[in-house]
């Protein structure tokens, strides 16, 4: 079957109003807490577009647990943020909450295969197969790769001139990604890859929003969309058939060799689209998402010369507790990610509130990581908390939690220490003088509005 069907099939398929389990299961807003009545196309813009002030918004007007409604078809969607509200959404009977349907909006580019979409299961199986390559065992194989590639990266950056940090680090993840995770060396191919990805992770959200519209695919932005998915599809299936007949596959380490060679109970491996599926969830979970935290963590690490210190000490002593919790503490004080998303299958009930089925309901990463109760002084960046246990379960929410916690997380964490280490043993950081950023929602994450500026010295 020629790719282009297959990418066009997969979008049909996958369109957020089928997945998100149809009209008849909507709840009556009567059922669900209170919550703003304006429009829905305005409450989706707020959500997409403006969240850092409209997610707060809403928790000061409704308190801590209140209700939105968002496109398509004008789904509701319930908001927690109370640790005690976020361990019963993930403790929850993962038969009745489904993070596959409350991720329904990736599921166009990502596929039906993705371990994000999947529930039951369909999701034991794929999350057994793929944990064998993000195990303590292989993630030490990868780290010598990433710092290779950090140091090959940070080797080039110019003394004494202001730079967007966001942009380098996006670079950098990205290769990280091609070659450590796809396994791609061959700089043609690398070459062909870089432009698809790029496209692919920078999807704006009316994009999003018009996944529900297959008529909209025609046109503009959402045509050029498919496109991109297409010669991405065409380039990925043909790295997959190339590896499948490489003669070293078993000395190879990169994660698509490793699941290449995986098998379930019946003897089966991965599919050529269940390995799609799966290298372009990794791929869109773990690019930005680290670039982004790395960003903010150079830029807090260059606005406090005293933690700028401790950190370059760490990096010095080869104490990857402390880096990891620079790391940590830039995922909680700038979120990259709003909300853990589930679906409820039956009738379910958090905080004592008894909820419907056809309800989603979404753990706040935003308000659970700024709360003063759980983050005392949460305005300020303070990685200490991380080693002093001050940072109770549930209350640093940034991978999720219970059975579907990202399988990726050791691995950005590994990825992220890896680099910062290469980073400030090379050079000291600062911000330019009156330098400020803020959040700024870019698809579905949010990224620094100035690109987290700032001038290293070497050392």
């Amino acid at each position: 079957m020629r790719t282009e069907t297959v990418t066009e099939q997969r979008f049909a398929k996958m369109r957020p109003v089928r997945t998100a389990g149809g009209r008849g299961a909507r709840p009556s807003p009567k059922a669900l807490p209170p919550g703003p009545r304006m429009h829905t196309l305005l409450q989706s813009i707020g959500l997409l577009r403006f969240r850092h002030q409209f997610i707060p918004a809403l928790h000061r007007r409704y308190g801590d647990v209140f209700s939105i409604k968002i496109l398509p078809e004008g789904r509701n969607m319930v908001v927690f943020s109370r640790p005690e509200h976020v361990k019963e959404i993930f403790a929850g009977d993962p038969e009745v909450f489904h993070a596959g349907k409350g991720n329904a909006i990736l599921g166009p580019v990502m596929g039906e295969h993705s371990l994000l979409l999947v529930d039951s299961a369909q999701h034991k199986r794929a999350r057994k197969l793929l944990m064998p390559a993000f195990n303590g065992q292989a993630l030490r194989g990868y780290e010598d790769l990433v710092s290779g590639l950090a140091k090959a990266e940070v080797s080039g950056w110019r003394e004494g001139k202001a730079f967007e940090s966001l942009g380098r680090m996006n670079a950098l993840t990205l290769e990280v990604i091609l070659q450590v995770v796809f396994g791609v060396t061959d700089e043609a191919r690398l070459a062909e890859l870089r432009p698809l990805v790029n496209n692919t992770v920078d999807i704006p959200p009316l994009v999003f929003l018009g996944w529900g519209y297959p008529r909209l695919q025609k046109f503009g932005p959402w045509r050029r969309t498919v496109e991109n998915q297409i010669e991405l599809d065409r380039v990925i299936f043909s790295e997959i058939d190339e590896r499948r007949r490489a003669t070293d596959l078993a000395d190879r380490s990169d994660v698509l060799s490793r699941l290449l060679q995986v098998e379930d109970e019946s003897g089966a491996g991965l599919t050529d689209e269940e390995l799609r599926d799966q290298l372009v969830t990794l791929l869109l979970a773990g690019h930005e998402t680290t670039a982004t935290a790395l960003a903010w963590a150079l830029y807090e690490l260059g606005k406090d010369p005293a933690q700028e210190a401790k950190a370059r000490d760490a990096a010095a002593a080869g104490d990857a507790d402390h880096l990891e919790a620079v790391l940590k503490e830039s995922m909680r004080l700038h979120p990259v990610i709003p909300m853990v998303v589930r679906h409820l299958m039956a009738p379910a009930t958090i905080g004592g509130i008894d909820l419907p089925r056809g309800t989603n309901v979404a753990a706040s990463i935003i308000l659970a990581h700024e709360s003063e109760t759980s983050h005392p002084d949460h305005g300020r960046f303070r990685p200490e908390r991380f080693l002093e246990g001050e940072v109770a379960t549930n209350t640093w929410i940034p991978f999720g939690g219970g059975v579907r916690r990202c399988i990726g997380a050791g691995f950005s964490l590994m990825e992220g220490v890896a680099v910062l280490r290469e980073v400030l043993t090379a050079y000291d950081v600062a911000i330019p003088p009156g330098a400020t950023d803020s959040p700024k929602v870019r698809n579905i994450t949010s990224v620094p509005r100035n690109g987290a500026r700032i001038v290293v010295t070497r050392r």
